[in-house]
């Protein structure tokens, strides 16, 4: 089991993907950086041939050959530019449309009530026997001074939300007063919430086990860091 999947000192790169969504980020993500470099190094060629070639040393006399360019360049330089956004647009459409997709008939679903500065879970499909309603728990942020060792800052949690891998999830975010936003980079979720409505329900399916952190992505007010 992963002891902790949270960003560490001097990390670059994204945290190790947890769900099929945060893998399918990262591969677009390598995608993109190889057309990036393609792009620039084509880009760094021309130059660098420009210069070299157009140097005052080496033509010292400036002139025109009278030749046209060549029709067969100009439709390849216009052509293949416009390629590179479709191969990049054809994936990145196909990983925005599965983010939205979600699971009609999930294993639980999981109710997240953003407060200042605590969250509220319900677990709807498990309701509590006593009380014969969902079951409902808070969690606090435990503060600087008071983590246990090995426990992250301003990451640990007194009460974790604990679901089964490998199953599919659904999440449900809300505000109980400002706008919250619910996120966890290793499973590349990021859920808005709007004061006066549930937001639109989010899918999970986590593939490993582990202990994944996250953090509230709406500044909201002085103890924003803190949940």
């Amino acid at each position: 089991i992963s002891p902790c999947d949270a960003a560490e000192p001097w990390q670059f790169g994204s945290q190790d993907a947890a769900t099929p969504m945060m893998q399918g980020i990262i591969d677009l993500h390598h995608d993109l950086f190889f057309f990036l470099l393609l792009v620039f190094v084509i880009i760094l060629r021309i130059l660098v041939r420009a210069l070299w070639h157009f140097h005052y040393k080496q033509n010292p006399i400036p002139n025109r050959s009278g030749k046209d360019c060549s029709t067969t360049i100009e439709i390849i330089r216009t052509i293949f530019p416009s390629l590179i956004p479709m191969f990049i647009a054809i994936p990145s459409f196909a990983l925005l449309y599965s983010m939205d997709e979600v699971v009609v008939d999930p294993a639980i679903t999981i109710k997240a009530i953003g407060h200042q500065w605590y969250r509220t879970y319900e677990y709807s499909d498990y309701p509590c026997s006593e009380k014969k309603r969902a079951l409902t728990f808070d969690s606090y942020t435990i503060q600087e001074d008071d983590p246990e060792f090995g426990q992250s800052r301003l990451l640990e949690v007194d009460n974790r939300v604990v679901v089964p891998a490998k199953t599919h999830i659904r999440l449900i975010v809300t505000p109980a007063d400002v706008p919250h936003s619910w996120a966890v980079p290793s499973s590349g979720l990021k859920c808005d919430a709007v004061p006066g409505r549930s937001n639109a329900s989010a899918s999970i399916l986590v593939q490993r086990e582990g202990v994944y952190y996250g953090q509230c992505s709406e500044i909201r007010g002085t103890n924003h860091a803190s949940t």
